[in-house]
């Protein structure tokens, strides 16, 4: 047990103190711990049926979200700490704790909203996010198809001006080796438009 307590040292303005790995595990556990207490909570909020209820959820919902602040803080100070060599675990948990503090000002804004106001009655018709992003990508995708559509169509007009404007059968080198590079092309597309549209 003795062995796995390592003291990590940084300088502070107050001199030098002394934190170690236990205290960072500790901390990133509560970190775990809150942030599963924090969803567990944050669907109470979006279950609720009752404004009471949302505001009581909302309350708990505050005092979680406190808790991971001071923890935000904490992990703060240690990935400043030039002694502490591997911050990755430090900034993932920080971010994820910022994550929370987001969806609690969404839900404390939506709770503030009155009913009745303007605000409130516009609330309605708008599309959750889950929605919109989806939008927003079926949006792009079909924007891709059809400049993809449009690529190969021009690769085609490449190809017949080239052949219109050869009085031969068969083209020079130079001709053949452009056709050749845009039925690649072409045929690229092709498989692009296939891909994107299993998805």
């Amino acid at each position: 047990m003795v062995g796995l307590l390592f003291n990590f040292f940084c300088v502070s303005n107050f001199g030098l103190c002394c934190f170690n790995l236990g205290e960072v595990e500790r901390c990133l556990k509560k970190v775990s711990e809150g942030t599963e207490a924090f969803e567990e909570i944050w669907q109470k909020v979006q279950n609720a049926t009752n404004l009471n209820q949302k505001e009581k959820y909302e309350a708990e919902l505050k005092r979680e979200i406190k808790k991971l602040q001071r923890l935000r803080e904490q992990l703060k100070t240690w990935a400043t700490s030039s002694d502490v060599k591997d911050k990755d675990l430090l900034r993932e948990n920080r971010k994820l704790i910022e994550l929370q503090m987001e969806r609690f000002r969404v839900v404390e804004k939506e709770t503030k909203t009155k009913a009745y106001s303007k605000e409130g009655l516009g609330q309605a018709f708008k599309i959750d996010p889950e929605t919109k992003e989806f939008e927003r990508c079926r949006e792009w995708l079909n924007e891709a198809l059809k400049n993809l559509d449009l690529q190969i169509d021009a690769c085609e007009s490449q190809c017949e001006a080239l052949y219109a404007g050869s009085k031969k059968k068969k083209l020079d080198k130079d001709k053949q080796d452009r056709v050749d590079e845009l039925a690649i092309r072409r045929d690229k597309h092709r498989y692009h438009i296939s891909q994107l549209e299993v998805i």
